[in-house]
């Protein structure tokens, strides 16, 4: 069974080179996908190029799994593409650690129930105890994970393998949380 998506986000990189951008619109072109955004960028000291491009099926449908199968068979290898694809509809899972400190917590939670912080938050992992009753007041688990001197690289390998059971797309750290939230 397919997977169908009426818009999904493209992300890549690749090393810069000429005809990127005229083979991936002619790609999209070819399977009646309309782009509605694109955006490219070259990192001149890194001889990198950078695209994101949000596209839409004719019909307001796209077989999600066959455009990633046939674009990596296709373009991938011929211009050394790494590419990330996302169906829009789909909210991305972002995963929370934490440590002692409860109002970024708060914040972030907060502002995913209310629909602003567009996202699932299918857990929240800390080296302490302290914010477990936040995590139990919002119905998100929390994993209780000590990190010391002794254990760090077994604790770092259960974080992992949390992330990777959970088919995480990405992690806020609780350091970078005030950040985030002063940006609306």
């Amino acid at each position: 069974m397919s997977t169908q998506s009426s818009r999904f986000i493209l992300l890549m990189h690749c090393p810069d080179q000429k005809g990127i951008i005229a083979s991936v619109t002619n790609f999209i072109h070819q399977r009646n996908g309309n782009i509605v955004y694109i955006d490219q960028y070259v990192d001149r000291s890194q001889d990198t190029f950078f695209m994101r491009i949000v596209i839409e099926g004719e019909n307001k449908i796209i077989d999600f799994q066959a455009f990633k199968d046939d674009f990596a068979s296709e373009l991938g290898t011929s211009f050394q593409l790494k590419c990330d694809f996302y169906q829009e509809e789909k909210l991305p899972k972002m995963a929370v650690f934490v440590s002692k400190y409860d109002h970024c917590l708060y914040d972030i939670l907060t502002q995913q129930r209310s629909g602003k912080l567009k996202c699932e938050i299918p857990f929240i992992i800390s080296n302490h105890k302290d914010l477990e009753g936040i995590a139990k007041q919002f119905n998100v688990p929390f994993y209780h994970i000590p990190v010391t001197k002794e254990n760090k690289k077994s604790a770092e390998e259960k974080q992992l393998e949390i992330l990777n059971q959970q088919d995480v797309d990405f992690i806020v750290l609780h350091v970078i949380c005030k950040f985030l939230l002063k940006i609306d």
